[in-house]
């Protein structure tokens, strides 16, 4: 990948990560201050901050798709489990539902990754899109610790809903969540450096 091309690549992700972080937020604020915005008592904030997560998700998949003409597989695989987890949580009154699907998102993600990994095929590479140029190499190792990390995020879930309030884990999930998948990500930038893919020379480069 050319040097314009990798910028074009990079300005989408930031956008990307804003559109994909968006939701989380609304959830997290709704859980809050639902009561102070529309009344009613506090333990009832979850099935508001629901149905503002279901629409704020729909809203992101919508403008990515209007952005970008495509919509990538992961915010789409969490989104439908988004749609499909919040719809159970409001029609039978049971947060239950929307805390369990961080669980089978992180879970799922896990088990493809590792299946593809155990069977030789860095489906990661297919999941960036282009934005980076690493060899197959680089791409199974990437492909095998995201799949371990999405096997923590699930089992951290499941302790934090299942041991604390529905208020701290939905800060857990913006401020707990987030920067250790941050902190994650940029814990790999030695695999991008020592695995990245020989660059293409034209013919300018060979006759200089």
């Amino acid at each position: 990948m050319s040097t314009s091309d990798k910028k074009s690549a990079e300005a989408p992700q930031g956008l990307r990560m804003l559109l994909e972080l968006g939701p989380l937020v609304v959830f997290f604020l709704l859980n809050a201050k639902a009561n102070a915005l529309f009344g009613g008592p506090y333990d009832q904030n979850i099935f508001c901050a629901t149905g503002g997560f279901m629409i704020a998700t729909a809203a992101s998949l919508a403008f990515s798709y209007l952005k970008f003409r495509k919509i990538p597989t992961m915010p789409l695989v969490t989104g439908v489990f988004v749609m499909v987890f919040g719809t159970l949580t409001l029609v039978l009154h049971n947060d239950t539902f929307i805390k369990l699907k961080p669980t089978l998102v992180n879970s799922l993600f896990a088990v493809v990754l590792l299946g593809a990994a155990f069977t030789g095929r860095p489906l990661l590479k297919r999941l960036f899109d282009g934005a980076l140029d690493l060899t197959d190499e680089g791409w199974m190792i990437l492909t095998r610790r995201w799949g371990f990390f999405f096997i923590l995020l699930a089992v951290l879930n499941e302790v934090i809903w299942r041991n604390f309030s529905t208020e701290f884990w939905a800060g857990f999930k913006l401020f707990g969540i987030l920067p250790l998948t941050v902190a994650f990500a940029m814990a790999q930038v030695p695999v991008f450096k020592k695995h990245a893919a020989p660059q293409e020379t034209t013919g300018a480069d060979q006759a200089s």
